[in-house]
């Protein structure tokens, strides 16, 4: 699946290609809660099975920890514990979270978001409700309300001091995290809003919605400045960034609104429910590649102005070269289930899925990070601050991770 590219120039992640291919899992025992169940899976091999047991407590506090044969516990700490496997050469840290938040909702939360600063989070809910919060302690700071049904997504602007949103109400809202005030509404959606993107500073957004319609908003006006892609089936999920300046991101049919700002040489990805996964010229609104994957498009990222990465439904993480989208780079599958988020991390990035895993890939890291606690819960969305990692889950907790080792 190579582009012939060296392979040290491919993609920023882990040096050795079998920790893309070969991923240890780890889950709890019902019958015995000092055990734990291991496995490693890799494809074309059969899945490798093992127990971990917990002997006792030290006197530091530390759980004393053995691997049955086929693993190996190479270091335990009170919040993380590495282990590999020699036969497929692969090594995980899993990680427990720091703290868990239980009272910012009562139900599933579906999206979060961080201030620019850390100091505050915003999430929305099944519970029907938006909330800004402290993100060092989880209390709530203020309650958005104005969306008529669910909320889809919420994410801040790069002030750290206003939150955009979007509904199944059809409707983009801008608010002050100050006051908890909506200060602005653009209606032109005809169905649910799935996912934003905010253009540099933030006069302009993009939304993309179930209407299969990704648009470009004037924020100053609350007008809609035109429809950047139609594609004739929901986009759940957009990201925007700078297009290497060899990509030819095509040039508009009419002259750019003197309204939008930040639009030159941006290229908009749109992960697509039809199993497609498109780049778009943002100012141009002409096409730039279209890839067509196994199944529905969830999610996609930036890794840097050349690498891509969409997520799937059936669990497949595609890294695409911009250059040449004929072929995947390469594709990383953890489980057949549906990856619902990702976001560039360091020189990596982190995915989350429908089965409570959630992991980072680095370059830098000899092994995977797994960070625990989300059981079989769907991990819908991630966020970072820093060392700090916040994921929110089906299961109403938000839950807060501190990286010091990475």
């Amino acid at each position: 699946m190579g582009t012939g590219a060296p392979a040290s120039d491919v993609f920023p992640l882990p040096k050795a290609n079998n920790l893309i291919s070969s991923f240890i899992a780890i889950g709890p025992k019902k019958k015995n809660e000092g055990e734990a169940w291991l496995s490693c899976r890799s494809p074309g091999k059969s899945t490798l099975y093992g127990t971990l047991t917990c002997q006792g407590v030290g006197a530091d506090g530390i759980p004393e920890i053995t691997a049955s044969e086929g693993f190996v516990v190479k270091e335990v700490t009170k919040k993380s514990l590495l282990v590999s496997c020699p036969r497929e050469n692969a090594s995980t840290r899993f990680r427990a979270p720091y703290t868990a938040f239980c009272r910012i909702h009562q139900k599933s939360i579906t999206c979060l978001d961080l201030s620019s600063g850390g100091g505050l989070g915003v999430s929305t809910s099944a519970d029907g409700t938006m909330k800004i919060w402290q993100a060092a302690n989880g209390e709530i700071r203020r309650r958005l309300e104005g969306h008529i049904y669910d909320v889809n997504c919420c994410r801040f602007f790069p002030s750290g001091l206003v939150v955009l949103s979007g509904g199944m109400d059809a409707q983009l809202k801008i608010w002050s995290a100050e006051e908890g005030r909506c200060v602005a509404t653009f209606q032109g959606h005809k169905a649910g809003i799935l996912d934003t993107a905010i253009v540099d500073r933030g006069r302009n957004v993009v939304s993309s919605s179930r209407d299969g319609t990704a648009r470009l908003w004037d924020c100053g006006r609350s007008a809609c400045l035109g429809t950047v892609a139609d594609c004739g089936s929901p986009v759940n999920g957009i990201a925007l960034g700078g297009a290497d300046n060899t990509l030819n991101l095509g040039s508009p049919e009419t002259a750019p609104s003197e309204r939008e700002i930040g639009t030159e040489g941006k290229l908009l990805l749109l992960a697509r429910e039809d199993k497609k996964f498109q780049g778009v010229g943002l100012q141009s609104r002409q096409p730039v590649f279209l890839f067509v994957g196994s199944d529905a498009f969830n999610c996609c990222a930036f890794l840097s102005s050349i690498y891509l990465l969409a997520g799937s439904q059936d669990g497949n993480i595609y890294q695409l070269d911009v250059r040449n989208t004929k072929a995947p780079v390469r594709v990383i599958q953890r489980s057949g289930a549906p990856v619902l988020s990702l976001l560039p991390y360091k020189d990596g990035f982190i995915a989350s899925q429908g089965d409570g895993t959630c992991f980072i890939l680095q370059q830098d890291l000899d092994h995977i990070v797994e960070l625990t606690g989300a059981d079989c819960d769907p991990v819908y969305r991630v966020a970072t601050w820093e060392k700090q990692i916040y994921t929110c889950c089906r299961d109403g907790l938000v839950r807060r991770y501190h990286l010091s080792d990475l």
